[in-house]
């Protein structure tokens, strides 16, 4: 069997590098928009919202020239037609219950998410807790969660990841029933962070588990089918907020919201394979990948 330079077998040194990476990873993309939240509201209050915005541009510009710069190793591609491609992801897509069924769930979450962030909330900070400041202030401490979120997941051994990862989504639904409710602003603000930490563990347990269980080859296709099928109906969500909002009132939408989460997320715990799916060697951090590794080579 090929081994590393440690005498642990290779496929676990890949796997405490893509869980370490996924860590890495949230890290990262979590705090830029909490600094982004910060450094906008100082430069609409030095600058004035124009410039903000023009600054907002040129960190694309940036962003360009930084992603220019990465240099990738070549690889040997086999050439195949889109539609192949296409056909052989679906196939790894829907072949696995546990998958398909959960981005299900969160094409349904991700669209009563997006009512609330986008519209109901802000209007509901607007008419009832005080306007921008109240709501700057909610949004982030869910950013302040996540970044608390990234180093938890990473600690967090689990033996069914996808049945945890399924469960941290119902703490999304308790800021959209405060909001309903126009509970305190730091109440509200208190659920976000909570719910800002689940939803982090979530994405680290989801994304590990897909590289555990996805065939590298396939790997790519599968997460484009699973980021289309999670946004499939987040624009409808942002379509329907404001009608729905005017036809029974800001509060009555947000409280929908709430139960459309936690429906499609029970929904999901019917699934056998999303309540059963287990780790291969029941090692889901990088401490514990670490330590099955160290304790196999010691064997």
């Amino acid at each position: 069997m090929t081994v590393s330079s440690t005498g642990a077998p290779l496929r676990h040194d890949r796997q405490f590098v893509l869980l370490l990476g996924a860590r890495l990873l949230r890290v990262g993309t979590n705090s830029a928009p909490l600094l982004g939240l910060a450094l906008s509201g100082l430069t609409v209050a030095l600058t004035g919202a124009g410039w903000a915005l023009a600054l907002d541009a040129v960190s694309f510009v940036v962003s360009a020239a930084l992603t220019a710069r990465l240099r990738v190793a070549p690889r040997v591609r086999v050439k195949t037609s889109g539609w192949a491609d296409l056909r052989e992801g679906w196939r790894e897509f829907a072949s696995r219950q546990w998958l398909w069924v959960v981005v299900t769930q969160y094409a349904v979450v991700v669209a009563a998410l997006n009512a609330d962030v986008g519209v109901l909330g802000p209007l509901t900070a607007e008419q009832h807790l005080g306007g921008a400041r109240a709501w700057s202030v909610i949004v982030a401490a869910q950013a302040a969660g996540t970044i608390a979120g990234a180093g938890l997941a990473a600690r967090v051994r689990v033996e069914r990841p996808v049945l945890v990862a399924v469960l941290c989504t119902f703490p999304a639904a308790v800021p959209l029933v405060l909001l309903s409710a126009e509970a305190p602003v730091w109440l509200t603000a208190t659920a976000m962070f909570g719910a800002g930490v689940a939803s982090d563990v979530f994405g680290v347990l989801w994304a590990t588990t897909l590289h555990r269980e996805i065939p590298e080859r396939a790997l790519s296709r599968v997460s484009s089918y699973d980021w289309f099928g999670s946004l499939a109906f987040a624009p409808l969500g942002l379509l329907s907020a404001g009608p729905v909002a005017a036809a029974v009132g800001t509060g009555r939408a947000l409280a929908g919201c709430a139960v459309l989460v936690v429906l499609a997320t029970s929904a999901a715990l019917l699934s056998p394979q999303v309540r059963t799916l287990r780790t291969a060697d029941g090692a889901a951090s990088p401490e514990g990948a670490g330590r099955q590794a160290g304790e196999e080579a010691a064997g």
